[in-house]
């Protein structure tokens, strides 16, 4: 059996999905112009990204039943990149209620939202980038922080929209449709912070 393996670049082959899916995401949002087809557009890239993403995940783990010897534990390695499958499948997840709402015409929040999410996904590719060095160790938990803050910043916006909504949205149906976006897409920075808190402590048990 071989000692640990390519483990590092199937990560950082997965983080550079997470971008491409978090930048796709915020594109979708900000070219909303009223044609359904802009949505539909962004969500068949995203579903390729995500088909992309889900063949590492499994390239990954088919891996890590083979190696002997493995630069992490092997709980951590399986934790690490089903949290990172996590975010893309929350981002195809949004994008597919896009379609399936017809929503043609996107809020502020809601674009505020999806750029939150897209530096968050940034800064996931970053400390999975510092991985495989502990001497970055204060790097990765840095950016780890960063996402930690970025997640709290789309609560606070999430909140204040669904808020907004009750108070001066008078279609039900719009009312419904968006809240679940918003929620949908504060989830997408859950997900980022999952991953922050499995890299910090991997980051603390090896450093």
């Amino acid at each position: 059996m071989p000692r640990e393996g390519k483990f590092f670049d199937l990560f950082n082959a997965h983080a550079e999905q997470i971008v491409a899916g978090g930048r796709e995401l915020a594109a979708m949002m900000n070219e909303m112009d009223g044609e359904v087809a802009t949505a539909e557009g962004h969500a068949k890239v995203i579903d390729g990204i995500e088909t992309t993403a889900d063949k590492i995940t499994h390239e990954t783990v088919s891996l890590l039943h083979r190696t002997f010897i493995t630069p992490l534990g092997r709980e951590d390695i399986h934790q690490l990149i089903s949290k990172m499958d996590d975010i893309l499948d929350m981002i195809q997840d949004v994008a597919e209620s896009m379609v399936l709402y017809d929503v043609r015409k996107v809020t502020q929040e809601a674009r505020q939202l999806a750029d939150i999410s897209q530096s968050c996904c940034e800064r996931v590719k970053t400390v999975v980038a510092l991985l495989h060095n502990m001497e970055h160790a204060q790097g990765i938990l840095k950016t780890c922080r960063e996402i930690d803050q970025l997640e709290s910043d789309a609560d606070r916006v999430m909140r204040s929209a669904i808020s907004k909504l009750f108070r001066n949205e008078p279609d039900v149906r719009q009312l419904i449709k968006f809240k679940a976006i918003y929620e949908m897409l504060e989830t997408v920075t859950d997900r980022c912070e999952d991953v922050a808190n499995i890299v910090e402590g991997i980051v603390l048990e090896n450093s």
